[in-house]
């Protein structure tokens, strides 16, 4: 039996993935730590989509090392695959490309010389210790690689083609995780919306699957591209447990940035796009990306996008500041602007997005939704006698309840009663009902006394 440390930068896919390894690791006998100075392998997932995340990543590795320099030290990710003479400079034990995670762990088992003791893996719920430890949602890679070729991406590079893993080796792995107490699934890839392109089926029919044949209360969908959904995507929400929110990346709201960006869609398909899903899916709240910024954005194409982004009404935007990103197009690009100018651009875009969630959260007061409460309890120092809890509505809307202490709310979904908005960030919840895997039942009612 080995000892193994798991640490991930970047996307949810990495998330995915190590805790993919995780339960093939536990199955085998090897035993999961908490710290890097107990394991004796340390494998990290890295990532390189900014030239900041790729310096992250060379800290981290550092720094694993130097917490165990006896332990054997595994790299693999995007960093690991982009940067071969950096990571030459690293002292690693073996690096693991893209393209072989799906034998990350036989690799590691055969050419580390790792010995097993299969028989620890029937201890109960073993395979699910590290999920639990980590998180109230399993994130599951059903694809990865992507098609599109973005100019200021770097994954498609370092990910390569796409490739969709079959129907029923995702069914597989979700049905493993439902003894686990997750409450949440949440499907992603590179490009999830190009999921089955290579094996003759698409998203909308692996999803069908899941949920007629997996049990668990919430299923979600990660980034989608808004250009790549199937015709039948919208009926999917006819059956409640999938979460009705969707992240459609923008990136920019002016068709001449979309079009430098090489991005497969106009600000007028996306329009439509989004109205067509609002239309038919009740309550649906989309988030999104924006890159501001952008090599050669003029500042009336800027104002375009900040209209664009101010009609679309999104409940949260993720905002970059565009980095140059060696090894893409738009790295080479003429007309680079400069970095105040990408701030004070960043700046006003944040003001935009943040103005918008507000209101979106004060049209949600009054309504009820289902929250599912994570992480672990705050103290409130105006209330001893209480503390906060922080979850996410069906519809990812942050929400925070003050619940009395020793009343353990992780990893519950209770139907909760939106009374106020904090801050223009997120709701507070009141009345909670136990709503655990279709069993409701009162928690107290209200948990917050209103003024």
């Amino acid at each position: 039996m080995a000892r193994f440390y798991l640490a991930t930068l970047g996307c949810r896919l990495n998330e995915a993935e190590n805790a993919s390894w995780a339960r093939e690791l536990v199955q085998m006998g090897h035993q999961l730590v908490d710290t890097p100075d107990t394991a004796q392998v340390l494998v990290l997932n890295t990532c390189a989509v900014t030239q900041e995340a790729s310096r992250k990543s060379r800290h981290l590795a550092r720094r694993l090392h130097r917490s165990n320099p006896t332990a054997k030290l595994v790299l693999t990710g995007c960093f690991a695959a982009l940067e071969p003479k950096q990571v030459a400079e690293l002292e690693v034990d073996m690096v693991v490309g893209n393209l072989d995670k799906s034998s990350l762990v036989e690799r590691l088992v055969s050419e580390l010389g790792l010995e097993t003791m299969p028989e620890l893996a029937s201890t109960p719920d073993a395979v699910h210790l590290f999920a639990q430890r980590r998180t109230t949602r399993a994130f599951v890679k059903v694809q990865d690689g992507c098609r599109n070729r973005c100019t200021y991406c770097i994954v498609t590079v370092a990910r390569g083609a796409e490739r969709s893993r079959t129907v029923e080796d995702v069914l597989n792995e979700i049905k493993t995780l439902e003894d686990s107490g997750h409450q949440e699934v949440v499907l992603t890839g590179v490009h999830l919306g190009g999921y089955g392109h290579d094996l003759g089926t698409n998203l909308s029919t692996l999803v069908q699957r899941v949920l007629r044949e997996t049990s668990f209360p919430r299923l979600r969908l990660s980034s989608i591209e808004p250009w790549t959904l199937p015709d039948d995507f919208a009926d999917l929400w006819s059956d409640s447990r999938l979460c009705p929110h969707l992240h459609l990346p923008l990136q920019s709201g002016c068709n001449s940035v979309l079009k430098r960006m090489a991005r497969r869609c106009t600000v007028e398909t996306f329009r439509e796009t989004a109205a067509q899903l609002r239309e038919r899916i009740p309550d649906l709240m989309l988030t999104t990306d924006l890159i501001v910024g952008f090599p050669g954005e003029t500042d009336a194409e800027f104002d375009t996008s900040l209209e664009f982004l101010e009609e679309m009404r999104f409940s949260h935007t993720h905002i970059f500041a565009f980095s140059p990103r060696e090894g893409t197009r738009a790295a080479t690009m003429s007309e680079q602007l400069e970095r105040s100018v990408k701030r004070e651009r960043s700046q006003r875009a944040h003001e935009v997005a943040t103005r918008v969630k507000e209101a979106i959260l004060n049209e949600s007061l009054g309504r009820r939704r289902s929250v599912l409460w994570e992480g672990h309890p705050h103290e409130l120092t105006a209330d001893p006698e209480r503390v906060a809890w922080f979850g996410y509505s069906d519809h990812y809307l942050r929400v925070e309840t003050h619940a009395p202490r020793g009343l353990d709310l992780w990893n519950v979904i209770t139907d909760t009663t939106f009374s106020q908005q904090v801050d223009g960030e997120h709701l507070l919840g009141t009345e909670l009902n136990w709503n655990q895997r279709g069993t409701p039942r009162t928690v107290l009612a209200p948990l917050i006394s209103e003024a």
